[in-house]
């Protein structure tokens, strides 16, 4: 089966992948949208998870692909169950996302809630993530059965890549005395991964934005791969180092200027007062029979059905809008004088601060998810070659090492030329 796709062209499926692409689980990424409340200010950014989900199995599998094209496994299967593994995670990595994607992660339930008995460590109390329902969808759905009895790999090996802290009881990861289920892990998720190299050319080119207009191509030509400790690590050839750190600056200001767009930020904010004052009027369910049918209409249906003021904005584009706008790279931006301010002339007011970091080796220390890509660097007049970590072999961390803040206050429209009057700006 061939998928035409704008951002990739042709996408080959093999039979049994353009069967599990028909389960309801997958399907139902058609009804979320990639941005969330961005696609407002940005009309053309409609598209769905589920174009998105085809994007990044189709970039997992060049990158297992160029990865390993000078490798030898030892067992005859390796290479096919490894691929079939690695496919399937970048095509069920998103599966659980909730309407408007990021947007109302905030509203999901304790994970206990999910009854996932793959994780290796007790979640405790935390709030579930998109990843936590992934993984119980995994677990606990028909697609389970359905990758089971069709692929050489098994639900719990996909989850296992979409997830560190499920358990694996076997040891399918492993192959010639290594292990390869780092370098597998980090095709999905890793500074380097299959996600960012569909999603952030696919949001610019539907935003209409630049930024995330990166060399990919290039990028995956130059993937190789570090063996070590026994384990199997991703790595990327000097010769990619500046098209990487290109990508990662990239991502850094689709992040500040499209996902950080001041409209996205005051819609989600208005939807958080809406669920944290409807007293029970909307959340999003631990039964995954009815989340299969949560989704981005689901929840449009719902808010123009009740009566709440929130909600009423929210559908009748009634949005709270800017009257302080502050930026600060490396301190935090306060806004609390004009916060006061407006509250002490009874000007109700939205606070909000977006945070964008280059990279988590730019929080000043090594990858804690352990997941470091290694950087080849040829030596010159010679063939042989040293492997660095990332972070020594560019220093666009160390340039980019301060987080970027955003710090708004909103109000209501129609309070907006009293809020002026009150902070004393003069509108020109």
């Amino acid at each position: 089966m061939e998928v035409r796709d704008p951002i990739h062209g042709a996408i080959e499926l093999d039979d049994a992948e353009a069967s599990l692409i028909h389960q309801p689980f997958v399907q139902r990424l058609r009804g979320i949208r990639q941005v969330g409340f961005s696609s407002l200010p940005f009309p053309g950014a409609v598209h769905s998870r589920f174009a998105h989900v085809l994007g990044v199995m189709h970039v997992a599998g060049r990158a297992f692909d160029r990865a390993y094209r000078d490798w030898t496994f030892d067992q005859p299967d390796a290479r096919a169950r490894f691929r079939a593994a690695v496919r399937l995670a970048a095509l069920c990595h998103d599966l659980g996302h909730a309407p408007y994607s990021h947007c109302t992660e905030f509203a999901m339930p304790p994970v206990r809630a999910l009854g996932i008995d793959w994780y290796r460590t007790d979640p405790g109390e935390r709030r579930a993530s998109h990843e936590d329902y992934t993984i119980a969808i995994l677990e606990h759905s028909a697609l389970a059965a359905a990758i089971d009895a069709s692929f050489p790999c098994t639900a719990r090996h996909v989850a296992a890549l979409v997830s560190d802290d499920v358990r694996v009881p076997d040891d399918f990861f492993r192959d010639g005395g290594l292990d390869h289920r780092r370098l597998l892990s980090q095709i999905i998720s890793s500074e380097l991964d299959a996600d960012r190299l569909d999603y952030l050319v696919r949001d610019a080119t539907y935003t209409g934005a630049q930024y995330g207009l990166v060399d990919v191509g290039w990028i995956l030509s130059n993937l190789s791969t570090h063996a070590a400790h026994g384990q199997v690590w991703l790595a990327l050839d000097s010769g990619a180092i500046y098209a990487f750190e290109d990508f990662l600056v990239a991502r850094h200001h689709m992040f500040l200027q499209v996902y950080f767009h001041h409209k996205s930020v005051v819609y989600e904010e208005m939807l958080k007062r809406y669920v944290h004052a409807a007293g029970g009027g909307w959340a999003i369910s631990a039964d995954l029979d009815a989340y299969l049918y949560q989704d981005d209409v689901a929840l449009d249906v719902h808010l123009r059905q009740v009566d709440d003021p929130w909600a009423r904005r929210i559908v009748e584009h009634r949005e709270y809008r800017r009257v302080v706008e502050r930026h600060g790279v490396g301190r935090d931006v306060d806004v609390g004088r004009e916060a006061r301010q407006l509250e002490g002339a009874g000007i109700d007011t939205i606070v909000t601060e977006s945070t964008g970091r280059l990279s988590r080796y730019a929080l000043g220390r090594r990858d804690p998810s352990d997941r470091t890509i290694f950087v080849r660097e040829r030596l010159p007049g010679q063939k042989a070659s040293r492997t660095v970590r990332l972070d020594e072999a560019s220093g666009v961390f160390e340039r980019y090492a301060d987080a970027h803040r955003i710090a708004r206050i909103y109000v209501a429209p129609e309070r907006r030329d009293a809020a002026f009057e009150v902070l004393g700006i003069r509108r020109g």
